[in-house]
């Protein structure tokens, strides 16, 4: 996790030739989206991309990846994991830039966005209705997602992003929409509680119109130890 630092904007001059872009992927209960921005100058003027600026100086990647995405959007001091540099020399087509990419994943609701003056609109975009990206960031954005579903495979999610009390329909449509597949219910239902990662209620949604299902809960201990140590949750 990278640690808090100082977003306040400073002219301090960027490095020429590397910049920072962001995919910041976000659940609203119903579906997986990413934030995108429209720019509102330069050669990209009118054109929607990932979050992205220069390096400065005198500020290492973390640190200019917080600073981008606060700056664009006031979303501050959030968990942005590094991806890798992409460096085709034809990514921008009239000048050589090396862009270090970055990801993560929040929930919505917990953060009001707010585009600044250098951008037209930051908008969540469902990732089924991605429209063309500036440069390369259609590339980035996949690239992005991928390591997100390898993410998911390998360590526990929700804990941010369902309620305090979910069903196991809830959870699995969570897996559903980041890995962009069908899974099966009940295959899911035993591998899931044999994790252990879960504790059973003795309490049932309220007011449905179908049938109530049974309500769970994160095991926070098991929750970190399985973050912490992995695993392999093949479906």
């Amino acid at each position: 996790m990278t640690s808090q630092i100082n977003t306040q904007t400073t002219n301090t001059p960027a490095v020429d030739g590397i910049t920072i872009d962001c995919a910041i992927f976000g659940f609203n209960k119903a579906s997986l989206e990413v934030l995108l921005v429209q720019h509102a100058e330069g050669e990209s003027i009118g054109k929607w991309g990932l979050l992205g600026g220069y390096l400065k100086k005198e500020e290492s990647a973390d640190e200019a990846a917080q600073r981008i995405v606060y700056e664009l959007t006031t979303l501050d001091n959030i968990y942005l994991e590094q991806l890798k540099a992409f460096t085709d020399p034809k990514r921008v087509s009239d000048r050589r830039v090396v862009t270090i990419g970055y990801y993560t994943l929040v929930n919505r609701e917990d953060y009001n966005i707010k585009a600044s003056q250098t951008v037209i609109e930051a908008k969540w975009y469902k990732i089924k209705d991605l429209p063309k990206l500036i440069f390369d960031h259609n590339e980035i954005f996949d690239f992005s997602l991928k390591q997100l579903q390898n993410r998911v495979r390998q360590a526990p999610i929700g804990f941010n992003l369902l309620p305090e009390k979910f069903t196991l329909l809830q959870l699995m449509h969570l897996y559903e929409e980041i890995l962009g597949i069908e899974l099966d219910k009940s295959n899911f239902r035993r591998k899931i509680l044999h994790m252990k990662l879960l504790v059973a209620l003795d309490e049932k949604q309220q007011d449905v119109s179908h049938r109530a299902a049974k309500l769970y809960k994160f095991d926070p201990e098991i929750y970190k130890k399985l973050t912490e140590k992995g695993f392999n949750f093949e479906f």
